[in-house]
């Protein structure tokens, strides 16, 4: 596997800008979705977008043995995201199911419970695979973006063996396997005045709403006075779902320290250029078991990877290059 970005895209935060804002996400025509709400066993509940193949319901109903590809998606992300939308328009062609599972809060819709959504929420990561496969009679992989490519690597490595009776194959990709490293990394210089901004501008609101359903959940003066994720962990995202301090959150979530226990085939792929996840923080071989796959190309930025070949029509960028790599991958594995 190998991937170069086009001349006219230089460095890691041009790549990461212009894939997710003006890049082509698709060969022909958009992915259709079919939303179903799934209970959860705390009495929550979460959304679930199925991709709609050509054909509509019956060709849906005949894809139960084809390989499902669940798609999990980052920060603030959802089935709208640039690269969801990328990988369910591969898994079309290809003639596999998709679904994107989306994390508490992230369908439109703020969720029930006193919670929300973490990055090393392993438990979620398992009740969500384990439902699909059960669903589902097909093979099952698994890709994750960014938070939730860190949270299926961490799931990976919690369960060790038994995964191989939930999936078949997974990958991360972008994904802050050190969290320290890479919450630090965000809350600095561009970054914080750009990423950092742009989160805290959608998981503020979400965190009030979740304070009106629950008054004195958490401080809403630290809330409002946060200026990047490490503030806004500590207030919230920490406290909420058990965590001692955002420091315990950061350790304890990483999947970096788990990955010698994962026991089925797995790609981690980050790009070098990232400007979200420190180079010298990845995994090195000796961090992984034999069965996990590590390539880091020199550009693709965070999520980006833009390109301009695709099979089909000509068009000025596309975003289709990381999703064909991963789900060949994926496929290679079945």
């Amino acid at each position: 596997m190998d991937y170069a970005a086009p001349w006219w895209l230089p460095g890691g935060n041009v790549q990461t800008i212009w894939a997710a804002l003006r890049a082509r996400r698709f060969i022909d025509s958009p992915p259709v979705f079919r939303r179903e709400r799934w209970s959860t066993p705390d009495s929550d509940f979460v959304d679930v977008d199925w991709l709609v193949p050509p054909g509509g319901a019956a060709a849906e109903a005949a894809s139960g043995q084809t390989p499902l590809l669940v798609v999990f998606h980052g920060l603030e992300g959802s089935s709208a995201s640039h690269y969801a939308q990328a990988l369910a328009d591969v898994a079309r062609r290809r003639g596999w199911a998709c679904a994107v599972p989306h994390f508490r809060g992230c369908s439109g819709e703020i969720n029930l419970a006193p919670r929300a959504y973490h990055s090393g929420d392993f438990a979620e990561i398992d009740w969500f695979l384990r439902r699909f496969a059960n669903r589902h009679a097909g093979p099952v992989v698994a890709v994750g973006i960014s938070l939730g490519g860190n949270a299926l690597m961490r799931w990976a490595g919690e369960m060790g063996a038994q995964a191989a009776q939930v999936v078949a194959a997974v990958a991360s990709v972008c994904a802050p396997l050190d969290m320290a490293a890479s919450g630090r990394a965000i809350g600095q210089g561009f970054n914080r005045l750009v990423y950092t901004r742009m989160f805290l501008q959608s998981m503020r609101p979400k965190a009030l709403q979740k304070l009106a359903q629950y008054p004195g959940l958490f401080d809403r003066e630290a809330l409002l006075a946060a200026r990047d994720l490490h503030a806004f962990d500590q207030v919230f995202t920490g406290p909420l779902h058990g965590f001692k301090s955002v420091e315990d959150y950061w350790a304890r979530a990483s999947a970096k320290p788990h990955l010698r226990q994962i026991a089925v085939p797995a790609l981690a792929l980050n790009a070098v250029n990232d400007p979200f996840i420190p180079v010298e923080s990845l995994p090195r071989p000796a961090d992984v078991s034999p069965q996990v796959t590590l390539w880091y190309p020199a550009q693709g930025g965070h999520v980006g990877f833009p390109s301009v070949r695709a099979p089909g029509p000509l068009f000025p960028g596309h975003v289709q290059a990381m999703p064909e790599a991963v789900v060949a991958f994926l496929a290679a594995q079945l």
